[in-house]
C-alpha cells in the first residue's frame, strides 16, 4: 500500500514537473512572440515614418507650387484688368478723335462753300461781269475797292481752310497712332487671357494632386498612430494621469505645448475638466451627422450615448452644443484626432471623458495649429480686416474657438492672462 502511494506521489510530482516545465516554456514562448511582434511593429513604424516624411515633402512642394500659381494668377488677372481698362480708354479716345475728324470735315465743307461764294462774287458782280461793268461806266474806284475786300476775305478763308486741313491731318495721325496702341492692347490681352486659362488649368490639376497627397499623408499618419497605439498596448505603455496637473505635464511633454498655455485653455474651456456639459444628446441639438459619430464614439468606449453629458447650446449666439469632455471637442473633431490621441496616451480607443485623453486631445489640436511654435505670425484681423502680428499661441487659440473678433480680443487674451496661474496649481 505504501509502495503504491509512493509511486502515485512520484508520478504526480513528475507530472507536475512536466506541467510546470511546459507552462514555463509556453510563457517563454509567449514572451518571445511579444518581443517579435513588438520588433515587427517597430519596423513597420520606421517604414511608415519614412513614407510619411517623403509624402509630406511632396505635399510641401505641391503647396508651394499652388502658392506660386495663385500668385501668378493674381498678377495675370490684375494685368488683364489693367490692359482691359487701357483698351477701353483707347477705344473711347479713338471715338473722340473720329468725332473731331467728322466735325472738322463739316467745318471744311462749310468754309469751302463760303469761299466758293466769295469767288463767284469776286468775278461776278451780280449778273454783270467785271469788264462789262467798266464798259458800262461803273465807278472803277468802287469796283476795285470791292474787289480788294473780296480778295482779302478770300485769302483769309483759304488760310482758315489750310488751318482746318492741318488740324484734321493731325487728328487723323493721332487716331491712326491710337489704333496701333489699341491693337497692341488687344494682342497683350489675348496673350494674358491665354496665360490665365493655362494657369487656371494648372491650378486645378495642382489642387487635385495636393488633395490626393494630403489624403495619402492623412492615411499614413492614421496608420502610424494606430501602430504606435498597438505598440503601446503590447508593451503596456498606456498612461493614466493622476490629476489635472499630471495630465497637463504629460500632454505638454508629448506635444511641446507650453504648460501654462494649456492650463489657460483648459480653464476657459471646461474649468480644468470640472465643467464638461449639462445636456444630453437631445438637449444639445447636435446635427444628425455629429450625432452619428457621437454614437460611434460611445459604442467604442462601451458607454450608453443616451446617458453621456455634453455641452448645451450657447445662449450668447446661435449654435449647437455637443462638445465632449475636458477638451470640449465636437464628435467629428474628436474623430479626426482619435488615432493621434491613442498613439500618445496608449488608450485605444481613447475616451473624450477620460482626463488624460481629453487634455491630450486639446494639446494635439493646439500643436497642429502652431501653438507649440515660438515667436509670432501674421494674420488678417477678423475685427479690422488688416494684417496684424500675433503670437502663435494666440493664433492657435483663435483656431480652437473659431475665427472671430471675440476670439482675438477676449478669448485669447483671457487664456494668456490665466496661463501665469499654472505655477500656483
Amino acid at each position: 500500500m505504501a509502495k503504491k502511494y509512493i509511486s502515485k506521489t512520484l508520478l504526480f510530482i513528475m507530472s507536475g514537473t512536466i506541467f510546470v516545465s511546459v507552462f514555463l516554456m509556453f510563457g517563454d514562448h509567449q514572451s518571445i512572440l511579444a518581443e517579435e511582434s513588438a520588433d515587427e511593429i517597430k519596423d513597420d513604424i520606421e517604414k511608415i515614418e519614412k513614407k510619411l516624411k517623403d509624402a509630406q515633402k511632396k505635399e510641401d512642394v505641391l503647396e508651394q507650387s499652388l502658392s506660386q500659381i495663385n500668385s501668378s494668377l493674381t498678377s495675370t488677372q490684375q494685368l488683364i484688368l489693367k490692359t482691359q481698362t487701357l483698351l477701353n480708354q483707347t477705344a473711347q479716345t479713338i471715338d473722340q478723335k473720329q468725332s473731331e475728324i467728322e466735325s472738322l470735315e463739316q467745318q471744311l465743307s462749310f468754309e469751302k462753300k463760303v469761299l466758293s461764294g466769295l469767288i463767284q462774287e469776286l468775278y461776278f458782280s451780280g449778273s454783270v461781269p467785271f469788264a462789262e461793268s467798266i464798259l458800262l461806266g461803273d465807278d472803277l474806284g468802287s469796283l476795285l475797292q470791292n474787289e480788294g475786300g473780296l480778295l482779302s476775305t478770300q485769302e483769309e478763308m483759304q488760310e482758315v481752310i489750310r488751318s482746318i486741313n492741318t488740324m484734321k491731318g493731325k487728328v487723323v495721325d493721332e487716331k491712326i497712332s491710337l489704333e496701333d496702341v489699341k491693337k497692341d492692347h488687344e494682342t497683350l490681352l489675348a496673350i494674358k487671357n491665354k496665360q490665365k486659362q493655362n494657369l487656371v488649368l494648372e491650378k486645378h490639376e495642382t489642387e487635385d494632386d495636393l488633395e490626393d497627397q494630403q489624403a495619402t499623408v492623412s492615411e499614413l499618419e492614421s496608420k502610424l498612430n494606430e501602430l504606435k497605439g498597438d505598440l503601446n498596448k503590447l508593451l503596456g505603455g498606456s498612461y493614466n494621469a493622476k490629476n489635472i496637473k499630471d495630465a497637463i505635464k504629460f500632454a505638454a511633454g508629448k506635444t511641446g505645448i507650453r504648460e501654462g498655455f494649456l492650463f489657460g485653455m483648459l480653464s476657459v474651456e471646461s474649468r480644468l475638466g470640472a465643467s464638461v456639459g449639462g445636456c444630453d444628446y437631445k438637449q444639445s441639438r447636435m446635427s444628425s451627422y455629429r450625432l452619428g459619430i457621437f454614437k460611434e464614439i460611445a459604442k467604442e468606449i462601451g458607454k450608453d450615448y443616451r446617458k453621456l453629458k455634453v455641452s448645451c447650446p450657447p445662449r450668447s449666439y446661435k449654435g449647437t452644443g455637443g462638445a465632449m469632455g475636458a477638451a470640449q471637442f465636437m464628435s467629428d473633431t474628436w474623430k479626426g484626432y482619435k488615432s493621434t490621441i491613442a498613439s500618445r496616451t496608449g488608450h485605444n480607443p481613447p475616451d473624450p471623458w477620460n482626463l488624460t485623453d481629453g487634455v491630450m486631445a486639446m494639446a494635439s489640436k493646439l500643436q497642429n495649429d502652431g501653438g507649440a511654435k515660438s515667436g509670432k505670425t501674421t494674420i488678417t484681423s477678423p475685427c479690422t480686416g488688416k494684417k496684424i502680428s500675433v503670437k502663435w499661441e494666440t493664433y492657435a487659440s483663435m483656431r480652437y474657438l473659431g475665427w472671430s473678433c471675440y476670439a482675438l480680443n477676449n478669448y485669447s487674451k483671457t487664456i494668456q492672462s490665466l496661463s501665469g496661474n499654472y505655477k500656483n496649481l
